[in-house]
C-alpha cells in the first residue's frame, strides 16, 4: 500500500465532495491537522476511522486504501411508476381519510416541515407533483437504491427534472 496515493485518493475524494480538511476532520473526530498528513501521505488514518471515512466520502474502504474502482451494492431498486403510485397514494389518503383528518394533516404537516413546501400543491401540479418525484428518487438513491436511467429517461415529462435525476443517478454510479 502506497501511503502517497491513499492520501491522493483521501485529497480527491474530499474535494469531489466539497468538503475542507476542516469539515472532514470534524466529521470523524480528528483534527485538520490530521486530514492534512494524511493528504500529504505523512501517516495513515486509524483503521478505526476507515469505515467513517468511506461512508462520509461515499466510498469504500477498499477504493481508499488500494484505488480500486468502487463497487456499489443497491438494497434494492425503485422505478418511477412505484414512485409515482407512493405520491398518488398520499393523495388518495386525503380523498379516503378526509383532507381534515387528523392522520392525513399530520402526515402533510411532517412533510411540509421537513421540505419547507406545500406537498398539497404537487396534488393540483403536474410540474409541482414532478419536483417531488424527482425528490422521491433522489431520496431512495441516496438511501442506496438503484433506479434504471432509461425508466427515468422515458418517464419524465419535464427535461429540468429528468436532468437533476440523471446527475444524481451519475453521481451514485448508475449508466
Amino acid at each position: 500500500m502506497d501511503v502517497k496515493n491513499v492520501g491522493a485518493q483521501i485529497a480527491n475524494l474530499r474535494k469531489a465532495k466539497g468538503i475542507t480538511q476542516s469539515e472532514l476532520g470534524e466529521r470523524i473526530g480528528v483534527s485538520f491537522q490530521a486530514v492534512s498528513k494524511w493528504e500529504r501521505g505523512e501517516t495513515l488514518p486509524d483503521t478505526s476511522l476507515l469505515p467513517d471515512l468511506a461512508r462520509i466520502l461515499e466510498t469504500t474502504v477498499d477504493f481508499i486504501l488500494l484505488g480500486c474502482e468502487k463497487v456499489i451494492e443497491y438494497k434494492g431498486k425503485c422505478t418511477v411508476a412505484d414512485m409515482k403510485k407512493g405520491l398518488h397514494c398520499l393523495k388518495n389518503a386525503g380523498e379516503y381519510l378526509g383532507a381534515e383528518n387528523i392522520i392525513y394533516r399530520a402526515a402533510i404537516k411532517g412533510i411540509n416541515t421537513d421540505l419547507n413546501t406545500d406537498i398539497e400543491e404537487a396534488f393540483r401540479n403536474d410540474y409541482v407533483f414532478e419536483a417531488f418525484l424527482a425528490e422521491a428518487i433522489i431520496q431512495n438513491l441516496i438511501a442506496g437504491f438503484y433506479v434504471d436511467i432509461s425508466d427515468v429517461k422515458n418517464n419524465f415529462k419535464y427535461e429540468h427534472f429528468k436532468n437533476i435525476v440523471v446527475d444524481y443517478c451519475d453521481k451514485y454510479g448508475i449508466k
